[in-house]
């Protein structure tokens, strides 16, 4: 059991905060969440965790990415195309606004920064190829997420309208994604090369930042929250049909381009995951009041991970093994 709570600590971590901020009988967990949001807690930690990702990032990596287009190009297709066109079909179902824009947010994501890129490896696929849509796709969100998003949101009616300005929207993901991403990858190629330990070290940290993010957001919506809880199974079922989704585009994708072993693993798992931090840092900004979103947004990281980790198993097992 141990061994299996350091495996997946940050999934534990996660359930955790969400635990003890809810059910803290003081409140002061809470009041401290709100404090630090007060004060720019969020935007500061959301800098830090992309200026420490782009760090980790390898650069020779990047490049030896560029070659495989084919798949690149269908790995953003599926990001930035498809997914929120799933969100827009899902949203003629009648779901809450409050998950609505929870979904929204997810769906115009970008991919993940570390978590598909090392499942990508895992399970044969080329790491290189993945990490360079990770960076590619991160990039493009800043202009993409501006577009796709205000279009979305007309989906969930009136009750969620919200004035988005694009050009202040823009700004504000490129200091907190491009800016830092670059800065970080900067660094990391003027610097002499540090060893395994010290990456994990590294991405360790960048990990608990992501979990402060999460408590910041979770202590804002705490009083929505509470009374959210009930529709935590109808959350639940929603995010992972939206993943399977996702999943059988992709699977159906690399077919009919006859993307083989060694291709299709970095578009699936690229094509699928989405990053949490940016989804997290957007909903306690634009959408403070509705709390369901963040669960939205946290249980899909939740429940993307655990239904790809038993991919990575299934792929990467030998073709008698299955």
């Amino acid at each position: 059991m141990l061994q299996k709570v350091k495996k997946y600590w940050f999934l534990v971590g996660l359930s955790l905060i969400f635990g003890i901020t809810i059910f803290d009988p003081t409140d002061m967990i809470a009041a401290a969440g709100r404090g630090m949001r007060s004060i720019h807690g969020p935007d500061m930690v959301i800098f830090t965790v992309f200026l420490l990702s782009g760090y980790l990032l390898n650069p020779d990596q990047i490049r030896s990415g560029f070659t495989d287009m084919t798949a690149t190009g269908l790995a953003l297709f599926l990001i930035f195309i498809v997914a929120p066109l799933y969100a827009a079909i899902l949203s003629f179902l009648p779901i809450p606004t409050a998950m609505l824009i929870g979904l929204f947010l997810v769906a115009v994501m970008p991919t993940t920064m570390s978590t598909g890129v090392v499942m990508t490896g895992a399970s044969g696929g080329n790491p290189a190829h993945a990490l360079f849509v990770s960076v590619l796709s991160n990039s493009m969100a800043v202009v993409t997420i501006a577009i796709s998003l205000p279009v979305l949101l007309r989906f969930a009616g009136e009750t969620a309208a919200v004035v988005l300005d694009s050009s202040a929207m823009i700004i504000k993901i490129a200091w907190s994604v491009l800016i830092p991403l670059a800065i970080g990858i900067a660094v990391k190629t003027l610097t002499r090369k540090r060893g395994a330990a010290f990456s994990r070290r590294i991405s360790t940290l960048n990990q608990w930042l992501i979990l402060s993010i999460v408590w910041m957001g979770v202590s804002q919506a705490k009083p929505v929250l509470i009374g959210a809880w009930i529709s935590a199974g109808q959350i639940a079922l929603l995010v992972l049909f939206f993943h399977l989704m996702m999943l059988a585009t992709a699977f159906a994708g690399v077919k009919l381009l006859s993307l083989g072993r060694g291709r299709m693993e970095s578009v699936i798992f690229m094509g699928s995951q989405k990053t949490l931090p940016l989804s997290v840092i957007l909903q306690v900004t634009l959408f403070p009041e509705y709390g369901q979103a963040l669960i939205v947004c946290v249980l899909y990281h939740l429940l993307s991970l655990l239904t790809d980790g038993y991919l990575v198993g299934r792929m990467g097992r030998p073709a008698g093994n299955k």
